[in-house]
């Protein structure tokens, strides 16, 4: 009696776990993320930024550019004392210094700004994913790009992501 009992679910299990079809979905979320109209407006505010940063950084390029210039003129100047030559290379590296200085906290600021504005679009674009999933019933959206193989029971649901952000 337990041997039929035991082959009765050893049976049954598989036939029950095939009945079940799990629903997945797949979305693209970069594509989408590059759509979306707050995206383009944070481009727009670092491209500003951006822009400002540079006419900071032209007079000093121009400065270093014209410091360089003349130490290479009283270098190539034989008469030129020492200690002038000594003098002007050192204006010269504290102004490359002063420069570099600038560009490298220009690129911390603009890293900076770009993750304080991205951030939310970014969670905003996952809560879509999310509510799509939850309100399809669906096991698992998977991000397209990184598929390997997509089966016939997988749905895209880019469209229904979009439409919840609302993107045509």
């Amino acid at each position: 009696m337990l041997k039929k009992l035991l082959i009765a679910v050893l049976v049954a299990v598989p036939m029950c776990l095939q009945a079940q079809t799990l629903k997945f979905g797949v979305v693209n979320p970069v594509e989408i993320f590059n759509v979306m109209p707050d995206v383009v407006t944070a481009n727009n505010t670092l491209q500003q930024v951006q822009e400002r940063y540079e006419a900071q950084a032209k007079p000093l390029q121009e400065e270093l550019q014209k410091k360089q210039t003349e130490y290479q003129t009283l270098a190539g100047n034989s008469s030129t004392p020492q200690a002038t030559l000594d003098a002007k290379k050192k204006e010269l590296e504290d102004l490359y210094n002063r420069y570099q200085t600038f560009a490298q906290t220009a690129e911390n600021d603009l890293r900076q700004q770009q993750e304080t504005l991205f951030a939310p679009i970014q969670q905003k674009l996952m809560n879509a994913i999310t509510a799509v999933g939850a309100e399809g019933g669906y096991a698992a959206i998977l991000d397209s790009s990184t598929l390997l193989y997509k089966g016939n029971n997988m749905e895209d649901v880019s469209a229904k992501v979009k439409a919840k952000l609302g993107i045509q």
